[in-house]
């Protein structure tokens, strides 16, 4: 039995489908564990480059079964869109199962997510607007549609009539938002989501998770997001609305931590982030900037620019003691290529004090100021080495630094955005 959970260890966007693409091939079953449309896992292949936002990025293999979890939300006019676009590059899609308990993200939801967002002004966090945080509140709250109610017309037509009651008189009369949705229409247009799907349902996902592993199969956990975007363990409240840390993935697959094997950390070279929120180590301008073109780091969801900056060693230390890190696989280390000098946060200054625990705090967070060491740059071009030994010894003292902060080993170093550029230890 062997059973792997992938996790992001910053603010997301870590290259964590590169490495889910790469560990597949080796698999039995990826399984999806919480998230939705919301975040983007970039595959390339050859001059083809996918970005999946809810198939699991085990997808490319068509002997591993890929499972969309309970604890997804799951848009299902995006789904489809994904599985078209799969298929029409040669990608049958035959390997997808969806759990029937995961939640369905409705019509309500985007305009909710948009009308909140449009009243906190300043204090927007900076979501996506998919619906995604909305959809987990009428998870939580009770009043959610799960995809198996999608096949009982009357179970989904009363719940369906009592959120439009409900979200109507909220959009209207709290955001300002004049809407008109009908009962019938949305049915119409959600019984057709349904019936293109149904092939793929499963009534409760967790019994294929928790066969796989009674029979000893391969088993590869895949969170979206990153630990500092966890809803209890990030920089609240600018964080998105699921756990996608290691413990998250045995609620969102429905199996025993017991199970779990190795928690592989996914690290990016050097930290981004997207929309609001605090950034200790962020570059205004200049290095920022050249991080930016060099990493391209847009959004695979919605193409907004991220914000770059050094790595954050007591990020990584915070996410490292959250998640249960067995080793690390790190990510654009090319993107540093480039680089004379190569600075590394290893502690924060707060208040005229060092401390390198994670303040959770948003108002203590604020005021803390990175504290670093500089390291010298290699100055030479990583991306066609595919040994360890190869690597310039400057490359390797970097690497090593940011096993000794995440206090795990590195087994895993991509050097590019092909596939094959990928160095085992």
């Amino acid at each position: 039995m062997t059973v792997t959970i992938i996790v992001g260890t910053q603010w997301g966007d870590e290259g964590k489908g590169k490495i889910t693409d790469l560990l597949s091939r080796d698999m039995d079953m990826v399984v999806r564990y919480q998230g939705g449309n919301n975040a983007g896992h970039t595959v390339v292949i050859k001059e083809d480059v996918f970005k999946l936002h809810l198939i699991p990025s085990g997808i490319f293999f068509a002997n591993v079964q890929c499972v969309i979890g309970n604890g997804v939300v799951v848009d299902p006019a995006v789904l489809l869109g994904e599985i078209e676009t799969l298929q029409t590059k040669g990608f049958a899609v035959n390997n997808l199962n969806i759990s029937g308990q995961a939640h369905v993200i409705m019509p309500y939801h985007k305009d909710l997510d948009k009308a909140q967002e449009k009243r906190k002004e300043a204090g927007r966090i900076g979501t996506t607007c998919r619906g995604i945080g909305p959809c987990y509140v009428d998870k939580y709250s009770r009043y959610g549609i799960r995809i198996a109610d999608l096949y009982n017309q009357n179970v989904f037509k009363s719940a369906l009539a009592w959120n439009l009651e409900e979200k109507t008189f909220l959009l209207e009369k709290f955001y300002g938002m004049k809407v008109d949705y009908n009962v019938e229409s949305i049915m119409e247009e959600y019984l057709g989501y349904a019936h293109a799907i149904k092939k793929y349902v499963v009534e409760e996902s967790s019994s294929l998770v928790n066969n796989a592993i009674k029979k000893g199969k391969k088993l590869l956990l895949e969170g979206a997001q990153g630990t500092m975007l966890d809803v209890d363990h990030g920089t609240y409240p600018f964080v998105t609305s699921s756990n996608p840390v290691s413990s998250g993935a045995c609620v969102g697959a429905g199996f025993s931590p017991k199970a779990v094997n190795d928690i592989l950390g996914v690290v990016k070279a050097y930290v981004t982030r997207v929309g609001g929120g605090p950034f200790p180590t962020e570059i205004e301008g200049g290095v920022g900037d050249k991080l930016r073109e060099w990493g391209h780091e847009y959004g695979a969801t919605t193409g907004r620019p991220r914000r770059c900056g050094w790595f954050d060693g007591v990020v990584m230390s915070h996410a490292a003691k959250i998640n249960g890190l067995t080793s690390l696989a790190v990510t654009k280390l090319d993107v540093l290529d480039k680089l004379e000098r190569i600075k590394v946060c290893v502690a924060y200054e707060y208040q005229g004090k060092e401390i390198k625990d994670f303040p959770t705090e948003i108002y203590r967070l604020e005021q803390c100021k990175p504290v670093y060491v500089e390291m010298p740059g290699w100055q030479e071009s990583i991306d066609k080495v595919t040994d360890y030994k190869y690597l310039p010894a400057n490359a390797k003292k970097y690497l090593d630094k940011l096993a000794e902060l995440a206090e795990a080993p590195i087994s895993l170093i991509s050097v590019g955005a092909e596939r094959g550029q990928i160095i085992r230890i």
